[in-house]
């Protein structure tokens, strides 16, 4: 492809325009492009299928504007602009949707077939990034770190925060302890690499995965949760794993358990897990996904905020996966121009 191709970079506050533009940039330095950045509002629909709503009615009209211009976009990069049937409707123009995240989640797929537009995505982006976060969420809870900062830094109460310095309520350690993973995937196997390097007694389920794996391989679930004192959560969201850890499973864990669940929030059951941690079955937990989102400020999860550490969606939030995201995105776009083959290409 020899004439000038004319993409655009519709990024966020995350993943910035710029970004996507410079990675594009050195991936096509050959390939003549006019590139048309634009930033999008934050936050956008977040996880699911592309609805064709108001909510969504903004976003959609920057889009359209910004694919029109120059001589119609080709190439759209994005990492939460909805590609609804309404934006591949309105720029016949465009041939090429990439997606700087692990799935297309933000695309109407049927559309983009019925409109020829290719569609890929970046897998593998902020697999590093979640394991790290996931190993942070863990300490944080076994030790009560974000509670004692508060008693000190918020409170400016030396007192109250030693008294984690008692055998009743001082935290677990790491070494020797039992550690059950949920999922070794991308995210989960990195953090199975870590937790053994702690000492950690690491065990794994995952009937999908075969082969060598860090860690004690555990034929079923519940096994793995009456061996478990702490369990990490890796699995990815489908039909069959929604719901994974309910009340149930809780009830089969080591007393004064601890849980940890930064993959997808519908895996776990959080009215279950509010129960287990009101009866002590679970003594601690660590979340950064949730069922609703953003968490609903009545949440009965707040009421056990001296056990329970939360954060909002940010395990894979780091300034590498942005930067990963770009690079990747702007290799297929590099790959499409030149008429290779795509790397990741949904279907």
């Amino acid at each position: 492809m020899t004439e000038t191709l004319r993409v655009v970079a519709a990024g966020d506050h995350f993943v910035l325009p710029s970004l996507i533009t410079s990675a594009i940039a050195e991936e096509l330095r050959e390939q003549p492009f006019s590139s048309t950045e634009l930033k999008l509002g934050w936050p956008l629909e977040p996880f699911g299928p592309v609805a064709e709503v108001e909510e969504a009615s903004d976003a959609e009209d920057e889009l359209i504007e910004a694919l029109r211009s120059n001589g119609g976009g080709q190439v759209l990069v994005t990492q939460m602009g909805p590609v609804t049937e309404r934006v591949l409707d309105a720029c016949p123009d465009l041939r090429l949707v990439v997606v700087c995240r692990g799935g297309p989640v933000n695309v109407n797929l049927d559309a983009a077939k019925t409109h020829d537009v290719r569609v890929c995505f970046a897998p593998g982006r902020n697999a590093a990034a979640t394991a790290e976060f996931t190993v942070g969420m863990l300490l944080a809870a076994l030790r009560r770190i974000p509670q004692a900062h508060e008693l000190l830094a918020g409170q400016g109460s030396w007192e109250s925060g030693a008294a984690y310095y008692t055998y009743e309520h001082s935290g677990l350690e790491l070494e020797d302890l039992p550690v059950g993973l949920v999922g070794y995937g991308a995210v989960g196997s990195r953090v199975a690499r870590v937790l053994c390097a702690f000492g950690a007694r690491v065990m794994v389920y995952d009937p999908y995965v075969h082969g060598e794996i860090h860690g004690l391989r555990v034929g079923t679930l519940d096994e793995l949760l009456r061996r478990s004192q702490v369990i990490t959560l890796h699995a990815r969201l489908t039909p069959e794993t929604r719901g994974l850890i309910g009340a149930r499973e809780l009830a089969l864990l080591r007393p004064g358990a601890v849980v940890v669940n930064v993959a997808r929030g519908p895996l776990l059951d959080e009215e279950a897990l509010c129960d287990a941690l009101e009866s002590g079955q679970v003594s601690a937990a660590a979340l950064d996904t949730y069922a609703r989102e953003p968490l609903p400020a009545g949440a009965r999860l707040f009421g056990f905020a001296d056990r329970v550490v939360l954060t909002p969606h940010l395990g894979g939030a780091s300034r590498a996966v942005a930067e990963k995201a770009a690079r990747i995105a702007a290799a297929e776009v590099g790959r499409w121009a030149r008429g290779e083959r795509l790397s990741h290409q949904l279907g």
